[in-house]
This record gives C-alpha cells, structure tokens and sequence, in this order.
C-alpha cells in the first residue's frame, strides 16, 4: 500500500498557471506509473493525465492536452501537474494515484479557476 498526498491548489484566474504537486510515502512509487485524476462537484472522476514509472511515455485526456504537463521526481517519491492555460471548467478537486488498480485515495488539492 502506498498513500499519497497533494498539494499546490488554490484559487486562480482564467489563463493562470498552478503546480500541483503528489507526495508518496514509499519509494516503491517508482515502479508504478501513475496519474493524476479531478473530480468536479456533480460529476464522476476522470483520469486527465498519465505516466510511465520511468516518465519516458506520458498520455492526456483531450480536454488538457497541450496545456497540462505531467511530470514525475523518483527520487524524491513525487509526482507533478504543471497546469497552463486554466480554464474554469478546470475546476475540480486534483488527486493522484495509479492509473488502474488505484490504492486508498489521498484528500486532494481543490483547484478553483475563476475571475
């Protein structure tokens, strides 16, 4: 089992830019690929991005694609989102895990795009 927690959400205006960032509690982390999932209120979780355990091969859903960048420090047991462009239907609550077979859900990072 491995647990997760994220961090770098906030409030942020249309065009802005936020990092999120996906600290894992073991090193095993590295052997998994991984991803970085939203939930908005009223509607199911959907994975948005995805990473190889190496961060060669990464894959993203239509509605992020070029402007969201998934990102990954093996060493340091963390997992990035660097996200561009926001939009207000990028509102969510951002949470990571494997992207099959998913561990415990962490608490998420609420992120909130608006004027």
């Amino acid at each position: 089992q491995v647990q997760f927690v994220e961090s770098g959400g906030g409030l942020v205006q249309p065009g802005g830019s936020l990092r999120l960032s996906c600290a894992a509690s073991r090193s095993i982390f590295k052997i998994y690929a991984m991803g970085w999932y939203r939930q908005a209120p009223g509607k199911q979780r959907e994975l948005v991005a995805q990473i190889s355990s190496t961060g060669v091969i990464t894959n993203y859903a239509d509605s992020v694609e070029g402007r969201f960048t998934i990102s990954r420090d093996n060493a340091k047991n963390t997992l990035y989102l660097q996200m561009n462009s926001l939009k207000p239907e990028d509102t969510a609550v951002y949470y990571c895990n494997l992207p099959t077979n998913t561990f415990a859900w962490g608490q998420g990072t609420q992120v909130t795009v608006s004027s």
